[in-house]
């Protein structure tokens, strides 16, 4: 059978591509849709069906831009009520791709309208199956997504609903069927879920921990809520931009690949109430900045942090980016539904200078000056990590404001005097710098490389306690 990943996104979604005697479908989009009609072309192919396993929370799907360009019918499982034309299919409704057959199973728990496909060949033999956001590769979907927009819909009535859907309709499943899930390590959807992209049904039925066969419906819906964080707030926005619709992926370009000169751009930003939004690399932001201006690289988890942290999917944004990237940033942000970008500052940071409007700038010391930083036992060190790494590890003495929350706990942060901040490598703790600026904080001392330098140092660390030993 031909599947295959054809891209990867910037959160770690998959997507997937079936081919058959001149058919294809396409299963969970992603919002560029190009590479999927480029790869029809390619293999003689007419996109059949769009295949969407459920209304997505952390990115925009491409279904309605694919559809539109392709005359492909988008289908998607029980319950769903879309607020465009669609194939609403039935639990087991088969679908023909060529010689090739594609099976809808309901399976509600992560949201009540969760489908997967389950994929047979030419001689009607399971090969695989799409499971979407039920299962992923060493954990399941979390439960608590639909609850911000259905009210009575908790975690859960959801958990519950998702422990019998694997109990009932993909444990019994042969043991060789390849496990295509929509999402790996990184994604905000699950709580522990591997790097690998595929595995078989069978292995996972030994090493997946929602999947013990002993598991009681009542410890399921407990380790499957223990340690769940609160989802990004941007979430609830892209399932309605998914399920109402979107503006096409070239009109929201054509708004947001603007140039914008230094006095334009300035006048923009003013009337218009814009977020800056500098997605360069975090040195070139702490060497030199505009003032106020946001900082997450586009090197980084970049659309996760942008909408974990501007959380308004229709904030205004103007962007500082590197040349020739500016494709790239747009293109990124407008998967997870960031489309209210009106444009870009020509010439940079450079240009800004020659306008002579003033820039500002991090002070930023290296992993070897902080270890011998006369004033380090005076000052109060932060660490923007998540609790579970700092609880891993951490600086003796240090205080945990994770970055996801910096904007709920700015109370705690130091006011009197100057304080370190570092991360893990040093990309977050110029995220959270930039916030704190722009909030008129500018006590910062930025540690660079973050803990990756610093254990390299004869700084005192906490005794390190394995992650996957605590509760």
């Amino acid at each position: 059978m031909k599947i295959e990943q054809i891209y990867t996104g910037c959160i770690a979604h998959a997507a997937y591509y079936l081919e058959s005697n001149g058919e294809a479908a396409i299963f969970d989009p992603l919002r560029e849709v190009q590479p999927y009609i480029d790869k029809a072309t390619k293999d003689n192919a007419t996109i059949k069906y769009i295949f969407e396993t459920h209304f997505h929370a952390d990115f925009v799907s491409g279904h309605l831009d694919l559809a539109q360009k392709t005359g492909a019918t988008i289908v998607y499982g029980p319950t769903a009520q879309p607020s465009f034309e669609a194939t609403i299919a039935t639990d087991g409704q088969e679908f023909k791709i060529g010689n090739y057959t594609v099976k809808a199973i309901h399976t509600p728990g992560h949201t009540l309208e969760s489908t997967c496909y389950l994929l047979l060949n030419e001689n009607g033999e399971m090969h695989g199956i799409i499971t979407g956001d039920t299962l992923f590769i060493g954990d399941v979907g979390r439960p608590d997504l639909a609850q911000k927009l259905v009210s009575d819909l908790t975690q859960e009535k959801l958990a519950s609903m998702l422990y019998d859907s694997l109990r009932d309709k993909i444990m019994p499943l042969p043991d060789h069927l390849i496990v295509y899930p929509n999402h790996g390590a990184g994604s905000a959807c699950g709580k522990n879920m591997s790097k690998e992209t595929t595995d078989t049904l069978g292995n996972q039925k030994k090493v997946n921990y929602a999947l013990r066969a002993d598991m009681t419906k009542d410890e399921f819906i407990s380790e499957l809520l223990d340690g769940l964080g609160a989802p990004p707030a941007y979430f609830p926005q892209n399932v309605l931009m998914n399920i109402q619709g979107y503006d096409s992926l070239e009109t929201v370009m054509a708004k947001a690949d603007t140039p914008l000169h230094p006095e334009a751009f300035k006048t923009v930003a003013g009337q218009s109430e814009a977020l800056i939004l500098d997605v360069r690399h975090e040195s070139e932001f702490v060497k030199e900045h505009i003032p106020g201006s946001i900082f997450i690289g586009l090197q980084g988890n970049f659309a996760p942090w942008v909408g974990a942290l501007i959380m308004d999917v229709q904030q205004p944004i103007l962007l500082i980016v590197t040349e020739g990237k500016e494709k790239e940033a747009i293109t990124r942000l407008s998967r997870v539904g960031f489309d209210n970008c009106l444009g870009y500052l020509e010439g940079g940071v450079e240009a800004w200078k020659a306008a002579g409007f003033e820039t500002d700038s991090v002070i930023s010391i290296s992993p070897e000056q902080f270890a011998t930083d006369k004033d380090m036992s005076k000052l109060t060190i932060v660490d923007a990590r998540k609790p579970g790494e700092f609880s891993a590890e951490h600086v003796e003495g240090a205080i945990n404001i994770p970055l996801d929350f910096v904007n709920n706990q700015l109370a705690e942060v130091p006011t009197e005097n100057d304080f370190y901040l570092h991360c893990a490598g040093g990309y977050r703790s110029v995220i959270m710098a930039s916030i704190l600026k722009a909030r008129g904080y500018h006590n910062i001392i930025n540690v660079e490389k973050g803990m990756s330098g610093i254990r390299n140092t004869p700084v005192a660390l906490s005794k390190f306690v394995c992650p996957s030993t605590q509760n």
